[in-house]
């Protein structure tokens, strides 16, 4: 009965630490496929597939000054600003910006290199993009409220935690569940409402696609 038990045991255990390897090369064959399109590709398919461009496109007017946060590549800045007024396009990282410029120039685009969560300046817009930026910040409260000052509109995209089963199930077993190691936060509806509420905005528009919000945020009066 002994040896019986210790079979069943060690065989569970061998199916837990396969389990958890599987699991483990899920994540990295996902940002493996992730690296790889953008190197045959040139922009990551998900601009093209998920065809998010078009809600924040949708949400502006043509007398619209926009501010992009977190530009990366500039693609959606470039398609933004086929119908803006003006774009200010910004991004931390040197090399986005350069990338950006060669790439998705337009006249009414200015990319700028920038960190939004230190220096805002006094800048007055009618629309602040914030495209799968807020997940990858900190002290995300703090720039929420430093928007306030500066635009009455917010459009959003963030990831959510709950998009599927695995997600869940990955983090429950103590792997790696982000879709992006740099992310701070993927988001629930109430964790989500509630860190834009203490920020000081609201969700006044919003659809979950493909396992991420989009959403129309204005200021809570």
């Amino acid at each position: 009965m002994g040896t019986v038990f210790f079979l069943y045991v060690k065989r569970n255990n061998m199916l837990s630490r396969a389990l958890i390897l599987l699991l483990q090369i899920h994540t990295k064959i996902y940002s493996l496929i992730s690296a790889l399109s953008v190197r045959v590709e040139g922009v990551h398919p998900k601009h093209r597939l998920m065809d998010y461009h078009r809600f924040f496109v949708d949400h502006i007017s043509s007398a619209d000054r926009v501010l992009d946060i977190g530009c990366g590549n500039g693609a959606l800045a470039f398609d933004v600003a086929k119908k803006a007024k003006e774009v200010i396009a910004i991004d931390i990282n040197e090399n986005n910006i350069q990338k950006a410029k060669s790439k998705f120039f337009r006249e009414n685009i200015e990319y700028r290199v920038g960190d939004a969560t230190k220096d805002l300046g006094g800048e007055v817009f009618d629309v602040v993009v914030l495209s799968n930026v807020l997940e990858h910040i900190d002290q995300r409260v703090e720039l929420l409220q430093k928007i306030l000052l500066i635009a009455p509109t917010v459009l959003l995209r963030v990831p959510m935690f709950d998009r599927d089963w695995l997600t869940l199930y990955k983090k429950e077993k103590g792997v790696e569940w982000r879709l992006d190691q740099t992310h701070f936060i993927e988001y629930t509806d109430e964790i989500l409402t509630q860190e834009l509420s203490m920020g000081g905005w609201k969700i006044q528009e919003n659809k979950v696609c493909f396992g991420e919000t989009w959403a129309v945020l204005k200021k809570i009066c």
